[in-house]
């Protein structure tokens, strides 16, 4: 099979996810669907259709091998690819224009669905609310900022979220719409939980038990609040749920270079020292209220449900790939 090389914009898109340049889950969706769709146009090998989807394949495992947590970068890849190789285009011509239109149409139905999740959202928070999120989630931002646009009285407390500061973000943000907002350090959360009302966070993965993984100290937040009796709602678009998860896969867990916490000078004079980065925890489903989706707001416990309806003959393909001795009639 001929191998085409990768075009340089598709590079550099996969290098800014993995350098964090893009961040956040729903963006890095986003560019993958945007990197596909480039790596179509400027396809230039042969006129042969299995060679040009074995080209999108190798984009796509270019992509995939950036950020192993956030479920949105191999969803929005499957999105693409399952439908081109189920398609089967019968020319070029027909398979070039496919990627681009479900790239397209990934990309509308994200911005579409944080839209919604923010319109669903913002009805449960009153006039009056302290609110607390963490990181930088633009469907959690949704929320807050259509409560605001409603007239609600909010007041926000965001988290600085070390050791990247994705928290200074959200920051201006929220005073860029208006909106009262506080700074504050990831260790004062518990401090400050006797004055917030409800927490809405949003999500890199949602697993099939309903656990959310997302930026690290998000269990903790929800822990706090758990023990000050506080709300804890999850904005999270669907295809931030994991379909591999269903049949029993691990969500991996992103541990990054120890220098975002330290420089090279203390790694060099504490040799001994071992310095752990982990970008991700794991919040179980008994400390989350609700998951705000863009279909609606479902308990944690419902997950599975989400992923059987929206993913179901992917999960069905992706067992069959990887136990394929399974998907036969046994004797």
């Amino acid at each position: 099979m001929v191998k085409i090389k990768c075009p340089i914009e598709v590079l550099q898109i996969a290098n800014d996810i993995k350098t964090m340049k893009i961040r956040g889950a729903g963006r890095i969706a986003r560019a993958a669907a945007k990197a596909l769709k480039i790596a179509a146009e400027k396809y230039e090998g042969p006129d042969d259709v299995e060679v040009f989807i074995a080209y999108i394949d190798h984009a796509a495992k270019i992509l995939l091998e950036t950020r192993p947590t956030a479920v949105s970068l191999p969803n929005a890849i499957m999105y693409v690819i399952t439908r081109l190789r189920r398609k089967r285009p019968i020319n070029m011509a027909e398979a070039k224009a496919l990627v681009a239109k479900l790239s397209n149409e990934f990309i509308k139905y994200s911005l579409t669905a944080t839209e919604e999740i923010g319109i669903i959202g913002s009805r449960r928070i009153l006039s009056g609310d302290v609110v607390l999120t963490h990181c930088n989630s633009t469907a959690a931002l949704s929320v807050i900022i259509h409560a605001h646009k409603q007239g609600k009285d909010i007041k926000v407390y965001a988290t600085e979220t070390r050791p990247k500061f994705q928290g200074h973000i959200t920051v201006r943000t929220l005073l860029s719409e208006g909106i009262d907002v506080t700074l504050i350090p990831d260790s004062a959360v518990r401090y400050i939980m006797k004055k917030v009302n409800k927490v809405i966070v949003g999500a890199d993965t949602v697993a099939a038990n309903g656990a959310v993984v997302n930026k690290i100290g998000t269990s903790n937040i929800a822990l706090a609040a758990h023990e000050a009796r506080v709300r804890v709602f999850v904005a999270a678009e669907t295809y931030k749920f994991s379909p591999a998860t269903v049949i029993g896969e691990l969500v991996e867990i992103e541990e990054r270079d120890p220098r975002e916490i330290v420089d090279e000078k203390y790694l060099k004079e504490n040799p001994n020292v071992t310095v752990r980065n982990p970008a991700f925890d794991i919040t179980p489903p008994e400390y989350i209220d609700a998951i705000i989706t863009e279909e609606g707001l479902i308990p944690p416990q419902a997950a599975y449900l989400i992923l059987i309806e929206k993913f179901g003959w992917i999960i069905q393909d992706y067992f069959i790939s990887k136990y394929p001795s399974r998907g036969e009639d046994e004797e």
